[in-house]
């Protein structure tokens, strides 16, 4: 298998499997009533069957459709993009890009098709699936009061790995730039020290004189 090809299937993999599990348990959460409301660990986490017809974390400033449109049109961008730049990628950033991917078209997904499945709506007003409800209170105040599911935790699981390990996992090139505006600080800074010296120095000897 050429190189390009493991890259392909190393970005490919995760998006195809976090796409299925993603409507796998989607469906079975919409189509069985007995899910839709159910404690997993008591006071901590439950299922909670909700549907979603704005953006994440209840966002609702747009219409559903022009959310629709705007995350198709930002994760074809973001394709473009990963294969753009396939040759200079390292396998981290494709696995943690393919997951991004998967969890973006499983609730693209939803909104393409849900609406006609729910009988609510057409193509793009479909709403958003979510049913992982983790709803510990400290007091009155809830730790986090957003419902999601399995694509929300496939995205944010890698946005946070691609910012703590940034170094290592973005592309070479993007580690370039970022080394150079380092380098170029720390040379900046030198020279302002290098600077101060010589001006110590020409002190020095007119005080000798």
């Amino acid at each position: 298998m050429s190189e390009k090809a493991k890259k392909l299937l190393t970005f490919s993999l995760p998006a195809i499997v976090v796409l299925i599990l993603d409507q796998l348990s989607k469906h079975a959460i919409r189509t069985n009533p007995n899910l839709h409301q159910v404690d997993l660990i008591e006071g901590w986490l439950a299922f909670n069957f909700t549907k979603n017809p704005g953006m994440a974390m209840g966002m609702d400033w747009l219409s559903t459709p022009t959310i629709s449109i705007i995350a198709i049109s930002a994760t074809i961008g973001i394709i473009g993009y990963i294969v753009y730049t396939l040759n200079k990628a390292n396998f981290g950033y494709l696995m943690c890009m393919g997951l991004i991917i998967g969890g973006a078209l499983g609730n693209i997904y939803d909104r393409l098709f849900m609406g006609i499945v729910g009988g609510y709506g057409g193509v793009l007003e479909g709403h958003v699936v979510d049913f992982i409800h983790f709803y510990l209170r400290v007091g009155d105040t809830p730790v986090f009061p957003y419902i999601f599911n399995v694509a929300d935790i496939a995205i944010s699981t890698s946005i946070i790995v691609m910012i703590l390990f940034h170094k290592k996992i973005m592309p070479e090139e993007e580690r370039k730039e970022s080394n150079e505006i380092e380098d170029n600080a720390a040379e900046i800074s030198g020279g302002k020290d290098a600077g101060a010296t010589d001006h110590s120095a020409i002190g020095s000897d007119v005080g000798k004189d």
